[in-house]
């Protein structure tokens, strides 16, 4: 199989888009967790996406041109015996653990503990 730009605009990368307030006024964060540098900003959640998207197309683009290594996506854990989850709970707090830079288990700690 040929791991072009194609290839990789077609896996299922993390995206995630938060909305900020700072000294800078409200708008729009996204980012791609698994493409390290791979950012932008947006003033509406549907921009931010969007321009998530180019800029993913632009950063995939350059790794290829340069043979960087680029990171798949990765796949969800059989989450066995982790508090009987459904798949979908699951889902969302193993990727709000990765957003976070954590384990899951030490996310759910984390949420626990509160």
């Amino acid at each position: 199989m040929i791991k072009d730009i194609k290839y990789y605009m077609e896996l299922p990368y993390t995206k995630v888009v938060v909305l900020q307030n700072d000294k800078s006024g409200r708008y729009y964060a996204g980012r791609v967790l698994e493409l390290k540098g791979c950012h932008t900003t947006g003033d509406t959640e549907l921009e931010t996406l969007e321009n998530l998207n180019e800029a993913m197309e632009c950063h995939l683009e350059t790794a290829l041109a340069y043979n960087d290594p680029i990171p798949e996506p990765a796949q969800l854990e059989d989450n066995g015996d982790f508090l009987n989850l459904p798949q979908s709970l699951y889902k969302t707090l193993t990727q709000r653990a990765k957003t976070e830079g954590i384990s899951l288990n030490q996310y759910a700690v984390q949420l626990l503990g509160r």
